[in-house]
């Protein structure tokens, strides 16, 4: 485990050696940089440092690709140092997660937390006596394993530079064949005089520049290489440099020319030295072309991912390994309101406040989102999310979220990803709504009783606070309200219950036009009457900002208002407008049936009525009238031939009528129960023939069975039967031929009667049934009849547990279907 020996760190001797190696070591060769770049090549690091570390600070001697935050002044605090760990210990010292570390000075070490830093390794530098003056530490930003092998590659680097320490005798370096020595190193080399003649060209800058040493030496700089360093003549920079004559060498930037005329991007290690010829400048390069191309790909890559992402119409969010939000798509920023150009803010999660919720409204925390639970390991697939921001319209979104891993397995951060289904999941609620609405409908005596529950459907699927809903009087012909849902148990202030002014406010324009009508802002209505004013004033003072009413009708028939009000701006107007269009149809229509069916129980009523009439009013002087008639008629031959004439009409037409009121008590009477069936074993088939044989010459096409038994009243069966055929004979051309079929099956017997007549227009087919309903096509040709035929037949059959239907026979004509069980009920 790593920690910090303070007796270590504070002990004079160690303290000596390390401002000794201070002196001695970034000056001896070879350069510390190339040590620090080869140690993290042979590990495959990231990054690499050669530190000298006393009691106060760490002392940078090389590094390689270290943050220049951190090294630009040469030195740093111990608050940032690992090296001190290695140095208390005197041993190697590694990690290979930081944040994973127990110990919380490992975890929240500021190289983690500004730098990113994952791992590192470290092995002691050591004085000549064997004193730890230091570190050799490699370091990544990612987390990963180290091996027995590279801590015993950094050991041995490390060995190389205890000669650093040593004193050289004034005859070290006799002999020293000094172009074998450059020659045998990585780097490409120059030595150039202050004239800016290359005196010193090593094998490296022959391969990196393509140039032979012979083709260099002895030439100016730009003949050959042509440097070129922020725009300036190279001889400028040179001067500079042998004017200040640094200490330790100066690291630039610049590019050169390669033989075959582009342009290398190199990074120069420059210092200048003295020799017996005088000051020379050695330069140590490094070829940055690769490294140049990466970033350029890089920039590539993230200017194609940023264009891609902001192209997209759904919202896309990524943070990186620590958990961090580093991607917000444009149409992300757009969802939270923030400018596309604004960086993103420090902290995220605070940015945010309470704007994400749960479907039920409640608060998300930051740590529940799809992206945090994505960067824990989840994988999330369409999960509810709902936004809520200050002046705008409630949003909801469907988020899908899952892990970056990258190829070794690590996790790199998450990604999220957000469409908005706002509309659909409105769409999905409109069904319930349609449901709860009709259950509404259903369960109540009258619309005014229906209505609180139907508007709480309407206004939680709308997710609005509330609606009203409003029906013309049919006496007054007014738009009155009939009951509203109020979700805010807001005091009353005038809201509900009022009074609309035709062509006025919305609900009064849609009374006027029969319309819908959307406000998108009640505040920005333009032009508003005093009354239009106050509405206004009563909706802003309640919060309401959109307003939508949609005409409750059944066909072209205005029957009232849907009116409903939301308390923040609202955009999706045709959506809206077609869902509560939906929604005031199914009201439409059970105020349509409940005033239809309101009328019918009128009608029947008035039937009734004119039946009573006809029993008790029509009866009697129809009987009296036609003993009369028959009495005249027997004496009739002593009248003359007009008056006979005369006698003859009133007899017939006494007798028509006599039997309309029989029909109608009949009516009456089997429909109250009051006269009974004479129900014994019958065969139909034989009913049906007698009435065939009694209907006369009359073209007619049978099939029927040899019997068919069924349970009933012969007479009233026949009655039946000779109707259906009276009806089919009156109603079709003579030349044209009826058809009766007879069958049984599951006990069940069937009598069809089909004719070519005018047939009944398919509307009218129920209707045909009723009492006194004669079709529109009958009355167009102006056939006689009572519209009492069907009607009787219809009760007769109904009185058997049987059914008549009608249908149409092509390609004219109607069909007339009699269904009779054959053992009905007994009652």
């Amino acid at each position: 485990m790593a920690q910090v020996n303070e007796a270590v760190l504070h002990d004079p001797v160690r303290l000596a050696a390390v401002r000794t190696a201070r002196r001695r070591w970034p000056a001896a060769p070879p350069p510390m940089d190339a040590i620090a770049r080869l140690a993290a090549r042979l590990v495959n690091a990231s990054m690499a440092a050669i530190t000298l570390v006393d009691d106060v600070q760490e002392h940078f001697a090389g590094v390689h690709d270290m943050p220049v935050e951190l090294i630009g002044t040469g030195h740093a605090s111990l608050t940032y140092s690992v090296c001190k760990y290695v140095v208390s210990l005197n041993q190697p010292v590694w990690s290979v997660d930081l944040l994973a570390e127990k110990a919380s000075d490992l975890r929240e070490n500021p190289l983690v937390r500004q730098f990113g830093m994952r791992a590192f390794a470290g092995v002691p530098l050591r004085d000549a006596a064997g004193q730890p003056v230091g570190s050799l530490t490699v370091l990544d930003t990612v987390a990963r394993p180290w091996t027995v092998e590279n801590l015993s590659t950094l050991t041995e680097v490390a060995a190389l530079l205890r000669d650093a320490d040593r004193s050289a005798g004034p005859d070290a370096v006799d002999g020293l064949d000094t172009a074998a020595v450059l020659d045998s190193v990585q780097e490409a080399f120059l030595a150039i005089d202050p004239d800016g003649i290359v005196v010193g060209f090593n094998r490296a800058a022959h391969r990196l520049f393509g140039y032979t040493a012979e083709q260099v030496r002895g030439r100016h700089l730009d003949a050959t290489l042509l440097p070129a360093y922020d725009g300036q003549p190279i001889d400028l920079a040179l001067g500079r440099l042998f004017d200040a004559a640094p200490r330790r060498p100066v690291l630039r930037s610049l590019t050169m020319r390669h033989r075959d005329g582009h342009r290398l991007p190199v990074r120069a290690s420059l210092s200048v030295v003295r020799s017996a010829a005088g000051a020379l400048a050695c330069v140590f390069l490094t070829d940055l072309s690769e490294q140049d191309a990466a970033e350029q790909l890089a920039d590539r890559h993230s200017s194609f991912l940023t264009a891609l992402l902001d192209s997209l119409t759904v919202g896309v969010i990524a943070c990186d390994e620590t958990g961090r939000v580093v991607v917000v798509n444009r149409a992300l920023q757009r969802v939270l309101g923030w400018h596309e150009d604004a960086p993103l803010p420090d902290d995220y999660p605070a940015a945010l406040g309470d704007m994400l919720r749960y479907p039920d409204m409640r608060p998300m925390p930051w740590r529940q989102a799809p992206l945090m639970r994505a960067f824990h390991g989840e994988q999330v697939v369409d999960a509810d999310v709902i936004t809520i921001l200050p002046g705008h319209r409630v949003r909801r979104f469907s988020a899908t979220a899952q892990p970056i891993v990258g190829a070794a397995g690590g996790r790199l951060g998450a990604v999220s990803v957000a469409h908005e289904v706002t509309a659909v999941r409105r769409a999905e609620r409109f069904r319930v709504c349609h449901q709860e609405v009709d259950q509404a409908l259903r369960a109540a005596g009258s619309p005014v009783d229906a209505a609180p529950e139907a508007l709480r459907a309407v206004a939680t699927a709308l997710g609005w606070p509330c609606a009203e809903l409003f029906l013309i009087d049919d006496i007054t012909t007014e738009l009155r309200a009939v009951g509203h849902y109020d979700a805010t148990d807001a005091p009353d202030d005038g809201l509900f219950d009022h009074r609309p002014v035709r062509g006025q406010a919305v609900t009064g324009r849609v009374w006027d036009t029969g319309r819908a009508f959307w406000v998108p802002d009640i505040a920005a209505l333009s032009e508003p009457t005093p009354y239009e004013r106050e509405r206004i004033r009563v909706c802003l003072g309640r919060g309401i900002r959109t307003v939508l009413a949609v005409p409750v009708k059944e066909g072209d028939t205005l029957l009232g208002v849907l009116t409903c009000y939301a308390g923040s701006p609202e955009f999706e107007e045709d959506l809206l407008t077609v869902l509560l269009d939906g929604v005031a149809a199914q009201i439409g229509l059970h105020v349509a049936l409940r005033r239809s069916e309101q009328f019918a129980r009128q009608l029947t009523r008035a039937q009734d009525d004119f039946i009573d009439l006809v029993s008790h009013e029509l009866r009697t002087p129809l009987t009296s009238i036609a003993a009369n008639v028959s009495l005249l008629a027997d004496e009739s031959a002593a009248f003359a031939a007009d008056h006979q004439h005369m006698i003859e009409v009133v007899a017939r037409n006494t007798a028509g009528m006599q039997q309309i009121v029989d029909t109608l008590l009949d009516l009456a009477g089997l429909d109250s129960g009051q006269v009974p069936l004479r129900v014994e074993r019958v065969d139909l088939a034989r009913i049906v023939t007698d009435a065939v044989t009694a209907a006369g010459p009359r073209a007619i096409d049978t099939d029927l069975p040899g019997q068919v038994p069924v349970d009933g009243d012969p007479a009233r069966l026949r009655q039946v039967v000779d109707d259906l055929l009276a009806n089919a004979i009156t109603y079709s051309p003579p030349e044209s031929k009826i058809q009766i079929r007879l069958h049984v099956h599951d006990q069940l017997a069937e009598l069809s009667i089909a004719d070519h007549g005018i047939g009944i227009p398919d509307a009218e087919h129920e209707r045909a049934l009723d009492r006194f309903y004669r079709g529109s096509n009958v009355r167009h040709h102006g056939i006689s009849g009572s519209g009492l035929g069907l009607s009787l037949a219809h009760a007769i059959v109904r009185c058997h547990h049987g059914t008549i239907t009608l249908d149409d026979n092509e390609p004219t004509g109607t069909i007339v279907r009699v269904r009779l069980p054959q053992h009905p009920p007994r009652t």
